[in-house]
């Protein structure tokens, strides 16, 4: 396994690209990279810091470590699938229902007329 093939079986198994570093940087990230002694390491880098290294003789086993490492993580609930407009269909419902109960209640007590 090389990097593209890592990158591949991460985006088959939908593992989020955001908690791992091949080659972007947020502030905290999983990484793979030549180790400059020889070989290669893997970890989590962490407010400028290197933590959890791992090394390794070949990148096809920092691959397979990376790749483990990151299949561990908890998945974002529901898997992030839903369209907008099924989060925001509750919403729509609950003002329709609420437009209705307003109108209902208007044409059952009408306001008092003005003086």
């Amino acid at each position: 396994m090389d990097r593209r093939e890592l990158v591949q079986a991460l985006d088959d198994d939908q593992v989020p690209g955001a908690p791992y570093d091949i080659p972007v940087q947020p502030d905290a990230y999983y990484f793979l990279r030549p180790a400059p002694e020889g070989g290669w390491v893997t970890g989590l880098r962490e407010r400028s810091r290197d933590r959890d290294i791992s090394r390794f003789a070949t990148e096809d086993e920092a691959c397979r470590d990376l790749l483990a490492r990151l299949r561990a993580r908890p998945r974002p609930p529901g898997g992030g699938t839903e369209t907008v407009e099924e989060i925001l269909a509750p919403g729509e419902e609950i003002r329709r229902q609420a437009r209705e109960g307003v109108e209902r209640a208007l044409r059952e007590h009408p306001p008092d007329e003005e003086r």
